[in-house]
């Protein structure tokens, strides 16, 4: 707990241990503000309110400390005396929804057992991006927690979790958060989550969260009964008002949303943070708000390393530079690149935002030594240029994925990817991605192929309902394939709960996809155990074929690796002019690995190099390592 004259958050509810609770709130725009007791914990009177006025501050902010409240209080606040209370907008908990009131929560009553966690950083990770109300049947954090040894066998690494701040409804994929501070309800308490992370911790497992700092959700957002200032017409936002960053009496805005991020790293012992679409966060102040996060974050995790990776449709690799070298000090960056360029090769499909991918295993090459395809070249799809020089960024600052639950939901049915190719597309692929040098991500269920769809949901009040509905229709009209009536008039309504429950994985399909288990646990345990993938040295790639290409591998002492992909037919290459392919010196190649293997339920291991010459098997990748070369007669 806190005392008076303790550092504490600039705005929320802090539990003293003196006794009683400190309250603050930034509302420039009201002449009083009174605190209303509404039960739980310290209320005293029964059914009836109390309320106590709080005291102006400089800068619009009002304080006090209530000695009737203790940690479990339920409190809103009271603006002008008008008759209508509102939650608190840093509350760390709403038990009762965005719309009801906020409850004061010790952190410090938690007991931890992860004293030794090191934290995250960016080398050798594989991250997983979960949905806490999908990812199992219960959707809790309690049951979600019950499965994190066997997501730490499967080889996953750091658990990347969706937003879970405080939104209204039933269910929803919690991009409209509204309550940054207060995870949802829906999931638990705020000790289920605590308890989650510290239970992930202890299975060798980091957690990162997916935060909204570029808009709030429409419904249950009270902010600009406060203040007008939280937002800002001076820039144009995709999901509604932009968020004042750099306009007037900005301050205390940016103090709220660098408060949040560390807050996270604090109160919850998370690893990082991911940041949604930060394109659309404007800010040209001469700190962007995005390198005061990082350095926020950097402070909060004091000895542990923490990890923090961001969504940039521009593909602005600022982000990763150091902080100083004008960059804003990130780890990682979605590549939206390399998957549209997976998609085409395993699909055949290059509609709307995949028209300016072929899927060719240039594309795939380039990916691996470079990161994004498009660096500033012209972008037909979006009628300008794309990307911007990242040649001297590491390859593992690009997070690479075959899912997510953007691109699996932009689709007519939501389908997995393993539903929409070849098994031994998708074997050659998920090698490709899981031994490059770049750092992958799994999407919850795509490491046991799980059957269930993942949809777009969101449960909001009727009207909003209609218009999220339709937003979306149109969204997914600018794909032709799904433009047409009669495919338009089969999509899924978002607000229908029958669509949410769809979404639920079924944890029995670990056992009953054995194949698609097995696959993805030694491909991630190749990637763990060798040492020259573990080094992450340099990489150089060939094309063999129109569909075929080579990655090698350099090692220390010509100590080499070869991932051989091949997305096309069988191919035999007599003679083999490539130099990529030959092996060090007085060696051959071997074939430690093979999308081939019968337990994937491929048609067997083969060896590549032959006396006939180089036979690559068609829709298969291999992994290939340096061995004794054969004696013979003449030497």
């Amino acid at each position: 707990m806190q005392t008076a004259t303790e550092w504490r958050r600039p705005i929320g509810a802090e539990p003293l241990d003196t006794g009683g609770v400190h309250f603050r709130l930034w509302a420039p725009d009201c002449r009083s503000v009174s605190l209303v007791i509404e039960g739980g914990a310290g209320h005293r009177a029964g059914n009836r309110q109390e309320s106590y006025a709080l005291a102006a501050e400089e800068s619009g902010y009002f304080s006090g400390e209530v000695p009737a409240a203790a940690a479990g209080t339920l409190y809103r606040f009271q603006l002008d005396q008008k008759p209508e209370l509102v939650p608190d907008p840093a509350s760390r908990f709403q038990p009762r929804g965005p719309h009801g009131p906020s409850q004061v929560v010790d952190p410090h009553a938690f007991r931890w057992n992860d004293h030794g966690w090191l934290g995250v950083t960016r080398h050798g990770q594989v991250l997983y991006e979960m949905h806490i109300g999908t990812f199992t049947p219960e959707g809790t954090w309690e049951a979600a927690a019950r499965e994190l040894t066997e997501l730490a066998a499967t080889g996953v690494t750091v658990l990347e979790i969706m937003p879970v701040a405080e939104f209204p409804g039933r269910f929803g994929w919690g991009y409209d958060g509204v309550d940054l501070f207060a995870p949802s309800h829906l999931y638990g308490t705020p000790d289920d989550f605590r308890r989650f992370v510290d239970r992930a911790h202890a299975a060798g497992l980091g957690v990162i969260l997916d935060v909204v700092y570029n808009h709030f959700g429409p419904d249950g957002n009270y902010l600009k009964e406060l203040s007008a200032d939280y937002f800002t017409d001076r820039y144009e936002n995709e999901w509604g008002e932009a968020i004042n960053f750099d306009g007037d009496h900005s301050g205390p805005v940016r103090e709220f949303f660098i408060a949040n991020a560390g807050y996270w790293i604090e109160e919850f012992h998370l690893d990082g943070l991911r940041l949604d679409a930060t394109q659309q966060i404007f800010d040209g102040s001469a700190e962007h708000i995005l390198a005061a996060i990082t350095r926020r974050v950097r402070a909060a995790g004091r000895t542990r390393s923490t990890f923090l990776v961001a969504e940039n449709e521009p593909q602005e690799v600022r982000l990763v530079r150091p902080l100083g070298a004008g960059g804003y000090g990130l780890d990682a960056l979605w590549n939206d690149d390399w998957h549209h360029s997976a998609m085409v090769a395993l699909t055949g499909q290059a509609e709307a935002y995949y028209t300016d991918y072929l899927g060719t295993p240039q594309e795939f090459i380039s990916a691996a030594k470079w990161g994004y395809l498009y660096q500033g070249q012209r972008y037909a799809w979006q009628k300008k240029r794309r990307g911007t020089p990242a040649l001297d960024i590491d390859p593992s600052a690009f997070v690479t994925f075959l899912e997510n639950h953007d691109q699996v939901a932009n689709s007519a049915q939501g389908q997995r990817t393993h539903q929409l190719t070849s098994p031994g597309r998708y074997r050659a692929m998920a090698a490709l991605m899981l031994l490059g040098p770049a750092t992958p991500m799994l999407f919850q269920g795509q490491e046991f192929a799980a059957s269930s769809p993942f949809l777009y949901f969101a449960d909001h009040k009727p009207e909003l309902g209609r218009l999220v509905r339709e937003g979306r229709r149109k969204f997914l009209a600018q794909f032709p394939s799904i433009a047409g009536p009669e495919t338009q008039a089969q999509l899924i309504d978002p607000a229908d709960p029958a669509t949410f429950e769809r979404c639920k994985l079924d944890p029995s399909e670990r056992r009953r996809h054995a194949a698609a288990c097995a696959l993805h646990r030694d491909l991630l345990e190749l990637r763990r155990s060798d040492a020259v993938l573990r080094a992450r040295g340099r990489v150089d790639g060939a094309v063999l074929a129109a569909q075929s290409f080579v990655l090698r591998f350099f090692g220390d002492e010509a100590d080499d690796r070869l991932l051989i992909v091949n997305f096309g037919r069988d191919l035999l290459r007599v003679p083999a002019p490539e130099p990529l392919l030959a092996p060090p010196d007085h060696r051959r190649w071997a074939v430690r690995w093979s999308s081939e293997e019968t337990r994937y339920g491929g048609a067997g291991r083969t060896e590549f190099e032959t006396a006939d010459g180089w036979k690559i098997r068609g829709e298969s990748a291999a992994f290939l390592v340096p061995a004794p070369r054969e004696t013979t007669h003449a030497g």
